[in-house]
């Protein structure tokens, strides 16, 4: 094993392609070891220069709503009527403390997501 930091674009393909070689290694083998040490590399070099950024609260909820397979009218009971949701959903109106508070439960999103800043559609 014959590790180095990843310091540039050509390390970091080298790294991923070793990684691709390795990745099903046996448990407790030098290459499963190995393998375990890349990914941390590589996800620190990927952290630093492939950064994603947080989705804001409106694209949150929808990404959740998907991935719960909702609908609109099936937020109602947290955000109110029908036309409310369609309203925050379409960002003509910002959420409120209590609609966070029950989108917090309701959809199982940290608070901290949903009381970010968003732009509002004019």
């Amino acid at each position: 094993m014959n590790i180095e930091p990843i310091k540039s674009e050509s390390d970091y393909r080298t790294a991923l392609t070793r990684l691709e070689e390795i990745f099903d290694s046996p448990v407790g083998t030098v290459e499963s070891d190995e393998a375990d040490i890349l990914g941390l590399l590589v996800d620190e070099f990927e952290k630093k220069h492939y950064p994603i950024e947080a989705p804001d609260p409106i694209e949150a909820i929808k990404i959740r709503m998907e991935e719960m397979h909702l609908r609109q009218v099936d937020l109602v009971d947290a955000i109110g009527g029908k036309s409310r949701v369609s309203e925050i959903l379409n960002r003509r109106r910002k959420l409120t403390v209590e609609m966070i508070r029950n989108l917090t439960t309701r959809l199982n999103l940290s608070p901290g997501v949903l009381i970010a800043d968003y732009q509002l559609v004019r």
